[in-house]
């Protein structure tokens, strides 16, 4: 019996989990890692394509958060430095620990939370990537990973009246909420 999760096979050649030399991945912009730093991990772009806080009743249950906030990025842009050694999975859609897509990712030792993994997608947790020392990298780091919207805001747990876009469900897929979590159109 191997040590491997359950559906690995495959996605070593694949990214975010394939090995690529530094010149096929290109510059770094961001550094992360789990809380124990077995996982590490690359991105070589400066923003998400978008940044979200989900307030889905899963992701509460997954972070024991009110919310979950997500940094959205294409598999290409992510590298993890050991592959898929050390990492965790857990399919909430079938309810096991194997590499099904979407997946949860986490590592393996500490249980940290690094991504969702979707199809062609990474849902990165912006706490796990290194912000810096100075207060400079720290607003830098600020403002790559603002916040675009609210998705999922009907299933809050408090409200955020921060100004920002809020959706009932899915962000485009629902109607627009106010900070009350009440239809504005």
């Amino acid at each position: 019996m191997s040590d491997k999760p359950e559906g690995t096979k495959d996605m070593a050649q694949r990214p975010p989990y394939q090995h690529r030399s530094a010149e096929d991945f290109g510059e770094v912009k961001w550094r992360g890692k789990c809380q124990c730093g077995q996982v590490k991990y690359k991105l070589n772009k400066e923003k998400p394509l978008k940044a979200k806080f989900c307030h889905c009743r899963g992701c509460q249950m997954t972070h024991a958060a009110p919310f979950q906030w997500a940094a959205i990025f294409h598999k290409e842009n992510l590298l993890f430095e050991k592959g898929a050694e050390g990492l965790a999975f857990y399919s909430s859609t079938n309810k096991t620990r194997e590499y099904s897509l979407p997946t949860k990712v986490f590592c393996s030792w500490c249980r940290s939370p690094i991504m969702d993994e979707g199809r062609n997608v990474c849902l990165l947790f912006p706490e796990s990537i290194e912000c810096g020392d100075t207060d400079a990298e720290r607003l830098e780091w600020r403002k790559a990973f603002e916040v675009d919207c609210h998705i999922f805001y009907s299933q809050r747990i408090l409200e955020i009246p921060d100004g920002k876009l809020k959706w009932a469900g899915m962000d485009e897929d629902s109607e627009k909420v106010d900070d009350m979590g009440k239809p504005t159109e």
